[in-house]
């Protein structure tokens, strides 16, 4: 028997608090960030093709955030999600046979997620084209026109 697998499973609420050396703070913009405490992990195999690793390893990384109760979020940024993504936002990462990249890649997934839905397109003003432009615009029209008709001079329809 392997070492180390006596006595029963390890529980998955161990592997989720953060390792010595990795950020404790998710940061989505320069004006939220949201401790790793908030966020809900839960990792469970991967399935697919794989064989054993795949079958046993749990690598599939599937993480929420629950927007309704964060303390993280001042009371505009928590109006917008829920308008955008909703009460709970969920990503979910098995690209890689390692946890630790499936957790790094559903974190990216996240903040990219809270930050899209965060973002406020500015509204676009309509502008009209001023005088000089108009000038320039018909006279390059006038001077196209006359370079065509110059193309057509002196020839006769007979020599087509």
């Amino acid at each position: 028997m392997i070492a180390g697998l006596r006595g029963g499973r390890r529980s998955l609420g161990s592997m989720a608090s953060t390792p010595p050396g990795r950020p404790r703070i998710l940061r989505v913009s320069r004006s939220l960030s949201i401790p790793l405490d908030e966020l809900q992990w839960r990792f469970t195999t991967g399935g697919g093709p794989g064989g054993q690793h795949a079958n046993k390893a749990s690598t599939r990384v599937e993480l929420v955030f629950d927007v309704e109760s964060s303390p993280s979020l001042g009371p505009r940024q928590r109006a917008r999600l829920l308008e955008m993504v909703g009460p709970s936002v969920r990503v979910v990462s098995r690209e890689h046979r390692s946890q630790a990249l499936n957790r790094d890649e559903a974190l990216r997934r996240l903040a990219d997620k809270l930050a899209d839905a965060l973002h406020i397109e500015p509204v676009r003003r309509p502008t009209a084209p001023s005088v000089a432009a108009r000038a320039r615009r018909l006279e390059e029209k006038r001077h196209q026109a006359e370079r065509k008709k110059g193309r057509a001079r002196g020839r006769a329809p007979d020599d087509w």
